[in-house]
């Protein structure tokens, strides 16, 4: 019997195509790539990352460096309520697709390899982290989308970076309507007083250093109203880790 089965397994092997079997779809388009949560090279070569010099605080890239920790105008303006944020991608026509795909066309598959962009961003906010959260969505609308995207990011960035996560350290108390359309002092408005941390986890925060965990960081409203709940619930520290952002061109 042993001859007949390896020669079946032979003949099986020849008929499939093994390399198929590993390919798998680009996370933004759908297209062939040769790993899961890889981006095909169309994809890939519009993604414009964010990389050094940057402002300390924000995250907001510089054209040129300059000594020191140099800060931007608008962090100077009005120093954000987090201490540092950091983001992989700039929010652009290249990574709208990657991002918009992933928080609203189950393209889960992709929160590994965004996991480990992010622990690559934000480096030196993990460093020295206690715990990772992500921003919470409201329990109607986690009901309508199955999954909240930050978490999946969090959790993945939390692995690469060998950092816990708290995934419900944060509740939305209401449902806020999108922020899309809003001006900053409109998503100010909207999510004010919107978040609290879980009731029994206070303990979690007091004394801790934690980097919030979000897919997009458009004016900063949403993590600065988080920052803000876990600052006054004892946190030592709150970063920001998203996967894009918006740059002001």
């Amino acid at each position: 019997m042993a001859l007949p089965q390896r020669l079946a397994t032979r003949v099986l092997a020849g008929i499939l195509d093994t390399r198929c079997c590993r390919r798998a779809a680009c996370a933004a388009a759908g297209r062939w790539t040769d790993r899961q949560g890889g981006l095909c090279a169309p994809c890939w070569s519009g993604l414009t990352f964010i990389a050094p010099p940057l402002c300390a605080c924000c995250g907001t890239p510089f054209d040129f460096a300059l000594e020191g920790e140099p800060l931007c105008g608008a962090c100077i303006a009005e120093v954000p309520v987090f201490a540092r944020a950091r983001a992989v991608l700039a929010y652009d026509d290249g990574s709208r697709p990657l991002v918009l795909g992933f928080k609203h066309g189950d393209r889960i598959h992709a929160a590994v390899a965004y996991g480990a962009w992010m622990a690559r961003a934000g480096a030196e906010l993990l460093a020295d982290a206690d715990l990772l959260a992500p921003v919470p969505l409201h329990r109607l609308r986690l009901f309508r989308r199955r999954y909240n995207q930050a978490a999946l990011l969090a959790q993945a960035a939390g692995r690469q970076a060998g950092r816990p996560v708290i995934p419900d350290l944060l509740i939305r108390r209401r449902s806020t309507p999108s922020q899309g359309g809003l001006d900053r002092s409109g998503r100010r408005r909207n999510v004010k007083g919107a978040f609290a941390v879980r009731p029994g986890l206070e303990p979690r925060v007091a004394g801790k250093r934690i980097v919030l965990v979000d897919d997009v960081l458009t004016t900063g409203a949403t993590l600065s109203e988080c920052a803000r709940v876990l600052l006054r619930a004892g946190a030592e520290r709150v970063d920001a880790l998203t996967l894009a952002r918006v740059v002001k061109t």
